[in-house]
């Protein structure tokens, strides 16, 4: 069972998220807007964060923001916007995934499962993973380049804990869409290419060993 922080203002959605997390075995903590959001996650830990883009006095896309530069928890954001700059705004802002309503809680309650079962496997792993001046340390969930600690999101962690586990290997986007966001994303390659740019800036120097190849996708390959 896990802990899902439900940020909705419109009471009747609230109702029906936090419903269907209580059929699925979690416990819920509810906010009305981003600001009571925001206190609620400084004094009550929270395993996921669902987050409604369009909320009064902070919007979803600060709220996410602001909670990418202190946590990793998984975010998954709400919105009545369908547009595709939209999404790739969330992504750019740390969220995991994303819904466009109106949306079947079914299906988001999936997607909370998923993303809940990828962080606990990650969390079970026990060795660190290294290259170049990149330490993964799986336990604590927390990555440093060159002795300092790198503030990623939860999709930018499994992103370079996956590179770092294929050394060499090369994938489409497709692939890492699959690998990473799982078969049921409704997002499309350029969500990859969203998350290699800010990994790879997050990254510094480092970020060089993410190699992109023409018409083929990625790799992460130390050269000495």
């Amino acid at each position: 069972m896990a802990r899902i922080m439900v940020a909705e203002d419109e009471k009747q959605m609230q109702d029906i998220i936090v419903e269907y997390m209580r059929r699925g075995g979690h416990s819920c903590v509810t906010a009305e807007d981003g600001i009571e959001a925001l206190a609620l996650l400084k004094e009550d830990c929270a395993d996921l964060l669902i987050l409604d883009v369009m909320m009064p006095h902070l919007d979803g896309f600060t709220v996410c923001r602001l909670v990418r530069e202190r946590s990793g928890i998984p975010i998954i954001l709400l919105t009545a916007r369908a547009a595709e700059e939209d999404k790739l705004k969330g992504y750019e802002f740390g969220a995991d995934d994303y819904m466009t309503k109106p949306f079947s809680p079914r299906v988001l309650l999936a997607k909370v499962n998923a993303l809940l079962r990828r962080t606990s496997a990650r969390e079970l792993e026990a060795e660190a993973l290294s290259a170049g001046k990149i330490t993964l340390m799986p336990s604590a969930r927390k990555v440093y380049v060159d002795g300092q600690e790198a503030a990623l999101t939860h999709m930018e962690y499994e992103l370079l804990s996956f590179f770092l586990s294929h050394p060499g290997m090369v994938f489409t986007r497709e692939q890492l869409l699959d690998r990473i966001w799982g078969y049921d994303f409704a997002g499309n390659s350029r969500t990859v290419d969203t998350h290699v740019k800010t990994l790879r800036q997050k990254l510094g120097s480092e970020g060089q060993w993410i190699v992109t190849l023409i018409r083929s996708g990625y790799k992460f390959e130390v050269r000495l």
